[in-house]
């Protein structure tokens, strides 16, 4: 899968990795703006209680 996304990225190998770290960029700031607070909507918080010995 790597392979086949190296090899369709344009350019010399600077350009493909430069355009590979923006595009994971872009994936982790999606995943940190809506699909994890989506997610942790839907997960239920435990109740922690902390008592005192």
């Amino acid at each position: 899968m790597y392979g086949a996304l190296w090899r369709i990225l344009p350019g010399p190998w600077w350009l493909r990795l430069l355009v590979l770290l923006v595009l994971v960029a872009a994936v982790l700031y999606a995943l940190v703006e809506w699909v994890f607070p989506l997610v942790n909507e839907l997960i239920p918080a435990p109740d922690v209680t902390v008592e005192d010995s």
